[in-house]
């Protein structure tokens, strides 16, 4: 079915091609977008019109994308698992980083849908092909704990604790530069209008908020903070703390230092370190913490070494 969108005053004068960048799904490349467009995919006001075309507040913008195609079933596969906790309706993993936790369309395997069709005989099914049992995720580089649901009921009952908010979450982060003592950061996101693999501060984004409270600082180099996201937005802490002029260390995507390198810090400083939820069966609610990688714990330790060497 052909999708319409009017554009607002806030897109009056963009490109046709930067405008549907920020409404086409993330998978949805730029290039593809303008490949479209030339090939007549997408109509302003009826009318074919060049990538290159300034949109106009009112405008009428017509376009079908092609579905994405995602392979009818994922493969198992015997690929070591952390887990911390497990019964008969959950399953709680330490997520290593550098670990895709659901299979997209250009990565199938190697995931963590794949160890656990593996380890679990009973998964297929629960929440769709792509994502059995999956009812939050983290970035690939993200370590941490990740809860999975191994039935139907334990899935719904999830996914609406998640949805209400009922969760606790709290993340271990180093933060470039002296972070304050304790804060509280609210910038609503939205996907980036070019760079679809990004996250950006939009007025129109979706309302994201994180508390924080500094562990330790390592001088003025940087700092070990605790992290309590009360909502669940893509990239929410990564992007909130850039934007509060504290990148994480080893963050490629939102301002990778060259120091971040010398300090061990080959990915984002991020680790999923605890989570609360309600057992779904009996209600009861469970805390897991999971165990701080050791290549986080290697930059930890050079910062400390450093800020020894400083005093």
């Amino acid at each position: 079915m052909p999708e319409e969108q009017i554009v607002t005053n806030r897109e009056d004068g963009w490109r046709l091609d930067k405008f549907l960048s920020e409404k086409a799904p993330q998978w949805v490349s730029r290039t593809a977008i303008q490949r479209h467009i030339k090939d007549g995919g997408v109509l302003v006001n009826g009318e074919k019109k060049k990538a290159s075309y300034r949109v106009k507040s009112g405008d009428i913008v017509t376009y079908t994308f092609p579905e994405k195609v995602e392979p009818g079933t994922v493969e198992p596969e015997n690929i070591p698992l952390n887990i911390i906790y497990e019964d008969h309706d959950i399953i709680v993993v330490n997520k290593p980083p550098d670990m895709i936790v659901h299979p997209v369309h250009n990565k199938t395997s190697g995931t963590l849908v794949n160890a656990l069709l593996n380890y679990c005989n009973d998964l297929q099914g629960i929440g769709g092909i792509m994502r059995p049992g999956i009812v939050h995720r983290l970035d690939k580089e993200t370590s941490g704990v990740i809860v999975v649901a191994k039935n139907d009921r334990a899935h719904n009952s999830l996914v609406q604790q998640f949805k209400a908010r009922t969760t606790e979450k709290y993340y271990l982060a180093i933060a470039r530069g002296k972070t304050p003592l304790q804060g509280e950061i609210n910038f609503s996101l939205a996907r980036h209008p070019v760079n679809r693999l990004k996250m950006t501060v939009s007025a129109t984004g979706k309302e994201s908020h994180t508390l924080f409270k500094t562990i330790t600082y390592f001088g003025n180099i940087a700092s070990l903070v605790l992290a309590k996201p009360k909502t669940g937005r893509t990239h929410q802490i990564r992007v909130h703390f850039k934007e509060i002029g504290h990148p994480l260390l080893g963050d490629k995507l939102y301002g990778r230092h060259k120091d971040d390198i010398i300090l061990g810090a080959e990915r984002h400083m991020l680790h999923a370190l605890q989570i609360s939820i309600h057992h779904p069966r009996t209600g009861e609610k469970m805390t897991f913490v999971a165990r701080v990688p050791e290549d986080m714990l290697k930059v930890i330790r050079n910062l400390f070494e450093l800020r020894r060497k400083q005093l």
